[in-house]
């Protein structure tokens, strides 16, 4: 069994390169991939033959076709549903479960970045399970904004907002670290199931994402240990060269170990998901560069309200502002509120 992506070339206008980009870094990945096909690298089995490099947790590209009207691509089948629907579905979830959905995450990119490929836009929504099976594993998918360290360095500000490092953000050349980061905020949803940063102003949400500003609030957090705090806060470090890389975030005991808390958490996290992230909002993402180059088009035009706004004591853009803001991204965002927010609910 394999699944079709069918891709309408009139919609793929002025995204070719997206597509073209997905298929190479998928093809490097694949078990089809070809010399000719610039597939990926070749690795010697225990016989001494060469075999193309595979990971049990990346979605595989078996095929590709195109017509005049449309590109296949054709992929390994997944069945299992997203990350956050399962966890909802559960009767029980630990922090041990937590962590071994992590473990799978960390190899999947410690091997992608082995070969020299660098996500990017690692989220929830791009992690699936194989099967519905209760012991199914997680599968990495959707490499559309992936990009290869051998193309050169990477300065593109791309990604989804709350995920996003802040060496994007401050639109400065990256590397793999950014995927940490992205998994330490996934890490951390998966242990309370709210974001660890939160604005709804989006220039103020930068600005925490920038300064690595979150807590670990109470009472969300008091059942969780110190050591999964701890491996979050090994992840989200502002500092990229202090940052951990995904073979030392693997041997970190929250991961390698038994520091992992076998108590159930279900209840609060699953209610917290539920929400904080119901499909008709998280689903709705856009690219960080979206926004950047909103920001910028704002700070441009507003010097004289600036002038007003520190008169007044204010800060971050005026609300007319962030309106024409969110009116010129043509985007429908809505930022996850913090659990504080929904206690009301």
């Amino acid at each position: 069994m394999f699944a079709v992506k069918i891709i309408d070339k009139k919609a793929l206008k002025g995204k070719e390169d997206s597509l073209e980009n997905e298929i190479k870094v998928l093809r490097r990945f694949s078990e089809s991939a070809t010399p000719q096909s610039g597939g990926g690298s070749l690795k010697s089995d225990s016989n001494g033959e060469k075999r193309w490099l595979t990971h049990p947790n990346i979605v595989q590209l078996l095929e590709t076709f195109e017509d005049k009207h449309k590109v296949y691509l054709i992929m390994e089948l997944v069945t299992g549903g997203e990350l956050f629907d399962r966890i909802v579905e559960k009767g029980s979830y630990t922090e041990k479960d937590a962590s071994g959905l992590i473990r799978q995450v960390l190899e999947a990119v410690d091997y992608m970045h082995e070969q020299g490929v660098v996500h990017r836009d690692l989220k929830p929504e791009n992690l699936l399970y194989y099967s519905p099976d209760e012991d199914s594993k997680i599968m990495i998918s959707d490499f559309g904004l992936s990009k290869m360290e051998d193309s050169g360095i990477m300065a593109t500000a791309c990604g989804t907002p709350g995920y996003v490092a802040p060496e994007v953000l401050a639109q400065k050349p990256y590397g793999k670290a950014v995927d940490v980061w992205s998994i330490g905020v996934i890490s951390y949803i998966l242990l309370c199931g709210y974001p660890p940063f939160y604005d709804e102003n989006d220039a103020n949400l930068f600005a925490q994402i920038l300064r690595g500003e979150f807590e670990f609030d109470s009472p969300y957090w008091d059942d969780i240990s110190a050591s999964a705090k701890d491996f979050i806060g090994k992840l989200m470090c502002v500092n990229v060269e202090e940052r951990y890389t995904c073979k030392q975030a693997l041997a970190h005991p929250w991961i390698s170990g038994n520091a992992a808390s076998n108590k159930n958490i279900h209840g609060t996290v699953s209610e917290q998901l539920k929400k904080n992230f119901a499909k008709s909002r998280w689903k709705q993402a856009y690219h960080a560069a979206t926004v950047i180059r909103q920001m910028q088009r704002l700070a441009l035009n507003s010097g004289q309200q600036q002038q007003q706004q520190e008169s007044t004591g204010s800060i971050g853009p005026s609300s007319d502002n962030l309106t024409q803001y969110r009116e010129q991204s043509q985007v429908s965002y809505n930022q996850h509120a913090p659990p504080s927010s929904n206690l009301s609910n």
